[in-house]
């Protein structure tokens, strides 16, 4: 037995000691983004689920959730998740998991997919196309792009100043910014309907992620639950089958969502749902706002010793 390993089973027991570490991922690059160079690729991913497959018992995240409830978790139990819908999920991650042998739980806003682009991504294409030095954006601020560290800070900061807008508005700012840029966007980012289904026969798992991921603390709860609602009828009818499972959008509690987000999701008759909060969940975890976290360290002791920080901070 390895060292990782021991240190494993005592921080991540199996039966009703369990703990279950749930992994959150979002994009596999084909290849290193040139503006986002910590983005994970194809390589690092690879790599990534070699060092899983090796220390980890991976289940879906249906069956975690359920045996994490009646205390049958196996130990150094682990889900893996992604959020969005991107078509590299389908492309480049799938095929990785396949090969090592593990499964993964894929939210979809669904208003994205067949061609769709999230309104992050609208941001992030612009200005990664726009041939123009620099971008005056009126209240959004003028934005020098001399380099790929420039274009990158300018996103970022643009993506924070209207992230939390309300929908309408947080749309007119990215439709000025990509009419400022000057350049033409992509619409094959998110995944379709034929690639979400072959996702599901090659043995992966299907989630609810809204339709156009709102912040849902914004909206009022008839809006929400039209969004969560709509979403999960659009993949069952998609599918063929129940989808049980739900991811807040963003997943900050009480800044993303709150507890009557909480409520809502429970009430749609979801059996658990996974925030962004740092954590592992244990047996006395709300199904409904199960932590997640994953290290981004590129070195497998780093990577295992945060992991394991992790497990050791969520005790009970």
């Amino acid at each position: 037995m390895s060292l990782l390993q021991t240190a494993y089973d005592r921080a991540s027991p199996g039966g009703a000691r369990g703990r279950l570490s749930t992994l959150v991922f979002h994009r596999v690059l084909a290849q290193p983004d040139p503006i986002f160079p910590d983005e994970i690729d194809a390589e690092r991913f690879d790599r990534l689920c070699g060092w899983i497959a090796a220390l980890f018992n991976v289940l879906p995240l249906d069956e975690a959730a359920r045996r994490l409830a009646d205390g049958s978790l196996p130990p150094r139990a682990m889900a893996i998740s992604f959020d969005d819908g991107y078509l590299d999920n389908h492309q480049t991650a799938v095929p990785i998991l396949r090969r090592h042998g593990l499964c993964a739980t894929f939210f979809i806003a669904t208003g994205f997919l067949d061609g769709g682009r999230m309104w992050n991504d609208t941001v992030i294409e612009a200005l990664r196309a726009t041939r123009l030095a620099s971008l005056d954006l009126g209240d959004l601020g003028r934005h020098d792009l001399p380099d790929n560290a420039a274009r990158r800070r300018a996103i970022e900061a643009l993506i924070d100043r209207v992230k939390y807008l309300p929908p309408a508005q947080r749309q007119v700012a990215v439709d000025r910014i990509a009419e400022r840029a000057q350049a033409a966007l992509p619409d094959d980012l998110m995944m379709g309907a034929q690639q979400l289904r072959e996702m599901r026969q090659a043995g992966m798992q299907i989630g609810a992620h809204t339709v156009s991921h709102p912040i849902l603390a914004r909206l009022d709860d008839a809006a929400a639950r039209l969004e969560i609602a709509e979403s999960r009828q659009t993949l069952q009818a998609l599918l063929g089958e129940p989808v049980t499972l739900f991811a807040y959008p963003n997943g900050r509690p009480g800044e993303d969502y709150t507890a009557r987000s909480v409520a809502i999701v429970r009430s749609l008759g979801f059996t658990a749902a996974v925030t962004t909060a740092w954590g592992a969940a244990h047996r006395r975890s709300d199904p409904f706002e199960l932590p997640r976290f994953t290290p981004w360290d590129l070195t497998r002791w780093r990577f295992n010793g945060r992991l394991l920080a992790n497990l050791w901070r969520s005790r009970p």
